[in-house]
């Protein structure tokens, strides 16, 4: 909608992933890039486009705290799906920096799609505090087994970002999240492989039981409720000119 009749042109997938790359090799783009850092996800992304990927398009393997990363290129459109939180698995603290990475490669517009950091510290409703919960025991699972958490921003301090960086909004929309089923068992499954790696099995075995006893609380809300209502995602356009 936000896009309206402007060609979409040269096309910068600054966070691919299965889903986005989807969207973005279904566009009427002059090409497009797609970068990931995991190479494991790059195979996953390959995948996903094959049919319809054409020989001007490409998907990469990088770091976006690596200047020499599309060093020289730009782009018309540059899209930044979840990218803000993501960065801080291959990027620590580089957050900051990343707008005025991207505004190098952007010579039109840049849409970025976030989420509002839900993990807070005091909850007032049964839904927050219920997916408080499961982001706590999530991220105390990751870091057990040596990985960093996804760190998500608000809204308001991407908006400050991207102006100090050089950009101009021109659009920033909210959008109530209502949870269900598939993100409460996605969040709890994906820690499975971690439990397993980790070497105090006792340790292991109750973080596991937590998981499960949280699973079925929430999933018995959801069936009740109809879903967990709380937090919200963003999308904000942005333009060089």
């Amino acid at each position: 909608m936000l896009q309206g009749d402007r060609p979409w042109g040269a096309f910068l997938d600054a966070g691919t992933g299965t889903n986005s790359i989807r969207w973005v090799s279904g566009l009427a783009t002059e090409r497009w890039v797609a970068v990931t850092g995991a190479t494991g996800d790059a195979v996953q992304e390959r995948d996903a486009s094959d049919r319809v990927r054409r020989a001007q398009d490409r998907i990469i393997v990088g770091n976006w705290a690596d200047p020499t990363l599309l060093a020289g290129e730009s782009f018309d459109t540059i899209l930044a799906d979840y990218l803000i939180g993501a960065v801080e698995g291959f990027a620590p603290y580089f957050q900051e920096r990343l707008f005025a990475r991207l505004r190098t490669l952007t010579r039109g517009r840049l849409y970025l799609v976030g989420l509002e950091p839900y993990v807070a510290e005091r909850v007032e409703t049964a839904d927050g505090q219920i997916l408080c919960d499961i982001g706590r025991w999530r991220d105390a699972v990751l870091l057990h087994a040596g990985e960093r958490p996804y760190r998500e921003f608000p809204m308001e301090w991407v908006l400050e970002q991207m102006t100090a960086s050089g950009f101009r909004v021109v659009s920033a929309h909210r959008f109530p999240i209502r949870y269900q089923q598939r993100f409460v068992n996605s969040q709890i499954d994906m820690c499975a492989s971690r439990l397993s790696r980790l070497e105090d099995r006792a340790l292991a075995a109750a973080l596991h039981a937590r998981g499960e006893a949280l699973r079925q609380g929430a999933l018995a809300f959801i069936a009740r409720e109809g879903g967990l209502r709380h937090g919200f995602d963003y999308v904000i356009a942005a333009e060089t000119g």
